[in-house]
């Protein structure tokens, strides 16, 4: 797994995952939470989505299995593609969005 991984869409929408790793078809991404606050798999499926906005991935042309960290505890998620594509077109949406607001402005 890589650590630290930067997963980039565009200047508007990035993130960094705790690890990664996609091998024979399958995408792992898992995230440590340190807080007291529950933790969201929300976040998770942001960096799916970006994952495969970035390397041009379909959702349904692979396995994902997240995992997210907290107070010794692992939620292990599998999300719907359609979860992750209802994502990658918000985030596609809003971006084109934000670079109409920004040639805006002057």
């Amino acid at each position: 797994m890589q650590t630290e991984q930067v997963l980039y869409y565009s200047e508007n929408c990035f993130g960094t995952a705790d690890a990664i790793s996609f091998r024979k078809n399958l995408l792992r991404i898992h995230d440590l939470k340190t807080g007291e606050s529950p933790a969201s798999i929300k976040q998770l499926i942001v960096y799916t989505a970006l994952f495969c906005l970035e390397y041009g991935i379909s959702p349904g042309a692979i396995e994902i299995e997240l995992r997210l960290y907290q107070s010794d505890e692992v939620l292990v998620h599998i999300p719907d593609p359609d979860e992750v594509k209802f994502v990658m077109d918000k985030i596609i949406h809003f971006d084109k969005m934000i670079e109409e607001i920004k040639g805006g402005v002057s």
